[in-house]
């Protein structure tokens, strides 16, 4: 029985979001985070330390060690692209910055892909408004156009997109690629040459990415819906299930060949470790979760219903799976990230049931938030480039000791720009446009792009100057001398070694290689398990380098002992 939709749509809603508008506030948010900056600690600084190793041909594409490190994560495809890159802009572009473009691209691939499966899957009988009795009703190719709109604007307005999709690590690539899957599923059979393609790309990109079992799990489940979709005939739908089945089979098969399958469940004893669990879900999917939530629930006859909605149940099960891994590996926020396309597109289906009051709250509390949001980043920027007001310029000079400001026409230039660009929008939202369905999501995402890009502009000095390891490493540099030769590094991370060989220019080797090199650096945090008795007794301290912004981040450095030898006998 086919349950009543709670879609109420008059045609006047279907007012188009100009295509320069949604293409502008794309481009802004992807080239935001990539222009102008230092790899960063963590994860950026330690794949690009891999990427830069293999474009050096310095180790092996196949197994790359980065001072005979191997990488903590098994998926090589990010390293592969970034190298890539690295080589073919080679005396164009320095080399974080050719490393960044494969992760642009598949950022704006996501943003794209999220766009397309939501217009399919508005385009699904059920997920079609209620039709008038005199007409009036939305027209299904404008609706499902602005459904799209909609689905893309709610991920953009995503928090937990904006660090982790401006990073050149495993996790971005891993968002593109289940994007791609899921769009997949929503193309096919409709478009079966497209969804073919972006279920190959989708699958074999998880798998190369480090995560197969996600690819499996996507794989089949989005099978199964497509085997259920309507009002497609039987054979159709069989061949569609069958592509992705075969499809996803296959890239089982690869990960089974490369050896890529991996046991990464953890416990979750600590009630703190949950309690924080619960904060990262409330923050890192807002504004996507409450809106998903109550299209489940003005929607809750069809997903109960046996005909398997796919506007719902696609989502919704793409949602799950990335829940599930959260709950279950390590890092969570890194997990999480995976489910934000699937929320978007479930909030975009909460917008033809949504009241009027529930709208206005929506866009009073995106008003009010990134409106102070955008002023409390001018105010800190006005007083680290002028000294007022003075309390802010004194806690910046407190928690970056050593900073020196200075100004950038081109940054100053594109933040007013966007400050303006928002001010208009917000006029424009207050006055008399209340038809456009898509209006709900436009403040958010606009105020999140925002934020982003005064943060990326106006901040971007001050975030590098902490972020980055160019100062520590600047201060390692100087104590080692002119030609320190070869450099062995103990106790340290991944990142760390990576910033030693890219800012310092030092080759970096591990004590267990046997290198004789006549300096040390030591993580000061291990340097009791990292110096035993007797290899203490043949370094001698030189320097303590800390991290400008965190001086319980330090680094020693030591200098080989030169014991003279002894006098001759006679």
């Amino acid at each position: 029985m086919n349950q009543p939709s709670p879609a109420i749509v008059a045609q006047n809603a279907m007012r188009p979001l100009p295509r320069w508008a949604l293409a502008l506030l794309c481009l802004a948010y992807t080239l935001a985070g990539y222009l102008g900056r230092d790899p960063w600690r963590g994860e950026d600084m330690t794949a690009f330390g891999y990427m830069r190793e293999l474009a050096l041909a310095r180790t092996s594409w196949s197994a790359p060690l980065l001072a005979g490190l191997p990488p903590e994560t098994d998926g090589l495809l990010p390293y592969w692209l970034g190298a890539w890159a690295i080589q073919l802009f080679d005396g164009w572009l320095p080399a974080e910055m050719a490393a960044r473009l494969p992760f642009m691209a598949l950022l704006a691939l996501t943003l794209a892909a999220t766009w397309y499966a939501v217009l399919h899957l508005a385009r699904s009988p059920g997920a079609q408004p209620v039709a008038f009795a005199f007409g009036g009703e939305a027209e299904p190719r404008a609706y499902a156009r602005t459904m799209a709109d909609a689905g893309l604007l709610a991920l953009i307005a995503c928090l937990g997109l904006m660090q982790y999709s401006h990073e050149t690590t495993s996790y971005l690539t891993q968002l593109a690629c289940s994007t791609l899957v899921f769009s997949a599923g929503a193309l096919l059979p409709a478009r079966r040459g497209w969804g073919t393609a972006a279920a190959a790309f989708g699958l074999v990109g998880l798998v190369l990415s480090g995560a197969p079992a996600i690819a499996v799990l996507l794989g089949l489940g989005s099978a199964w819906l497509v085997w259920q979709a309507q009002p497609w005939t039987r054979r159709q739908r069989a061949l569609g299930a069958a592509i992705l089945t075969g499809l996803t089979l296959l890239a089982a098969l690869l990960a089974w060949t490369l050896d890529l399958w991996r046991w990464r469940i953890v416990a979750w004893h600590d009630i703190k470790d949950w309690q924080s669990l619960g904060r990262l879900l409330l923050w890192f999917t807002w504004p996507a979760w409450p809106l998903a939530l109550w299209t489940c629930w003005r929607w809750r006859q069809q997903i109960a219903s046996r005909q398997w909605h796919r506007h719902l149940w696609l989502p919704l099960w793409f949602t799950l799976v990335a829940l599930a891994a959260t709950f279950s590996t390590l890092p969570s926020d890194r997990a999480l990230l995976l489910a934000l396309p699937a929320l978007a597109a479930l909030a975009a289906f909460a917008l033809p049931t949504l009241r009027r009051g529930l709208s206005a709250l929506i866009d009073w509390f995106t008003l009010l938030f990134f409106s102070i949001g955008a002023i409390a980043v001018w105010v800190v920027w006005l007083a680290v480039q002028t000294g007022v007001p003075a309390k802010p310029a004194a806690n910046v000079a407190r928690l970056a000791p050593g900073f020196v400001p200075e100004f950038s026409s081109f940054a100053f230039t594109v933040a007013l720009a966007a400050t303006l660009a928002w001010g208009a929008l917000v006029r424009w939202r207050t006055g008399r446009h209340r038809t456009a369905l898509w209006k709900s999501l436009v403040l958010p995402a606009a105020g999140a792009t925002l934020g982003w890009l005064l943060v990326m502009t106006l901040w971007l000095p001050l975030l590098d100057y902490g972020r980055s390891f160019a100062p520590q490493v600047a201060g390692v540099r100087a104590a080692l001398g002119p030609q320190p030769g070869c450099v062995i590094g103990r106790s340290l991370s991944r990142a760390q070694v990576a910033a030693l060989a890219y800012h310092g220019g030092l080759r970096v080797a591990q004590p267990a290689q046997g290198a004789q090199c006549d300096w040390l650096v030591v993580d000061a945090a291990a340097r009791p398990r990292a110096l035993d008795a007797a290899s203490a007794q043949r370094w001698e301290p030189v320097a303590s380098v800390a991290r400008p912004t965190d001086r319980s981040d330090r680094v020693l450095v030591l200098r080989r002992v030169v014991v003279p030898p002894p006098p001759d006998a006679d």
